[in-house]
């Protein structure tokens, strides 16, 4: 067991790793009690060592890890990444890269839907893991023996199971598939926070454009307040609140102190004024600048059918090709390749549609059909059929 503590331990272990052709990298933190996620410990495993950093220790200096992690020769695998990834473009303003999920490696390996890390590490790399330190308190000190144990197996298991992995997806070709869904999370826009548009977040009750415009800029008070006081969203003001002050469009502190969710007092305060005049924006915004509702699409009649043969194709090429269907394609977008050949879905392009895409559409057009032979389901190709 390593545990890393101060700057001259850290620079000393991270040295070892730019050498390597990989390592394995996790985080544990706290996001219960604030806005921005409270980075409490980075794990890293390397070819020869592995190390538990204490990101909260007393005068650590954690920038020989942020080089490591920006080092374009080493190869970061993550499982399950994004909100790792997130902790850390927040610190330094820059995403680690090159980096692989090993989810999303394992969806397209045939290992399902989100596959947990106690599950790949369990089939690939024969561990089990002790889950009883999963909900601890990261931040508070000192670590006991079996946290820092727990929080190391995250990414010493994470080794043998990656590579096993690695090796599945040069031999089926698919080591390109999974770098096009590395693409997402290593594009900067993934993880920066907008507060105006925070409000697509929300399920409004109207679709109707001045609503509309009054939701966004209360979720943009919202965000920009909870961000300023770093509290959870929720600590400042409710969704549902959000929605009802959207809808009675308050201006004057009376107005304000009868919407529900709100403490008392809260009208009268800095932040009922600043409620108040995103309020007063959204209701002086002229016409031309409120914000459009959400494209409808509409499913023309009759389709539905045609929406089941994709289901039933959908599910035959993935389990042909063991590959998650939820990473392939969506109910949603089934219904809009029904309806819409040129639909902007990602089964339509890239490997999606190698794998299922152009075939959806070949069955669509009756190009391609499905037909049983005693228990097994067929795809049969019409074209082939009629020479």
């Amino acid at each position: 067991m390593q545990l890393i503590a101060d700057t001259a331990a850290l620079a000393d272990f991270t040295e070892r790793q730019h050498g390597a052709g990989y390592i394995t990298v996790d985080t544990e933190f706290m996001r219960d009690r604030t806005y921005w996620p409270v980075l409490c410990l980075v794990q890293i495993a390397g070819p020869e060592d592995a190390a538990v950093i204490d990101a909260l220790a007393p005068g650590i200096d954690l920038a020989p890890l942020f080089t490591l992690l920006e080092d374009p020769k080493v190869l970061k695998v993550f499982h399950a990444a994004r909100q790792d990834v997130e902790i850390f473009f927040h610190l330094t303003g820059k995403i680690p890269a090159p980096i692989v999920d090993t989810q999303v490696a394992a969806m397209v390996c045939g290992f399902g839907d989100a596959v947990s890390y106690e599950n790949l590490a369990g089939k690939l790399a024969g561990a089990r893991i002790d889950k009883s330190s999963r909900f601890t308190d990261w931040s508070h000190r000192p670590l006991t023996e079996r946290q820092l144990h727990y929080a190391l197996s995250d990414v010493t298991h994470l080794r043998p199971a990656y590579e096993k992995l690695a090796r599945r997806m040069e031999k089926t070709g698919r080591t390109d598939w999974v770098s096009e869904e590395m693409a997402i999370l290593t594009d900067p826009a993934t993880y920066r926070l907008d507060p105006r548009e925070a409000w697509h977040r929300l399920k409004p009750r109207s679709d109707k454009p001045r609503f509309l415009a009054l939701l966004r800029e209360v979720a943009a008070w919202r965000e920009e307040e909870a961000q300023r006081r770093d509290q959870p969203r929720s600590r400042i003001a409710k969704d549902e609140t959000l929605t009802e002050i959207a809808a009675h469009a308050p201006i004057t502190p009376e107005e304000l102190g009868r919407c529900r969710g709100l403490s008392k007092g809260f009208a009268e305060s800095r932040q009922g004024q600043a409620l108040m005049a995103a309020v007063k924006r959204a209701l002086e915004l002229p016409e031309d600048d409120l914000p459009a509702p959400p494209p409808r699409v509409e499913t023309p009649p009759g389709v539905g059918p045609l929406v089941d043969l994709l289901r039933v194709l959908l599910k035959m090429r993935c389990e042909t090709h063991q590959v998650a269907q939820k990473l392939v394609a969506s109910a949603s977008e089934l219904e809009r390749i029904a309806a819409d050949d040129d639909a902007p879905v990602p089964a339509l392009a890239g490997w999606r549609r190698e794998l299922f895409g152009a075939d959806a559409l070949a069955l669509k057009h009756g190009r391609l059909a499905l037909t049983a032979s005693g228990k097994e389901v067929k795809i049969v190709s019409l074209s082939q059929a009629a020479q």
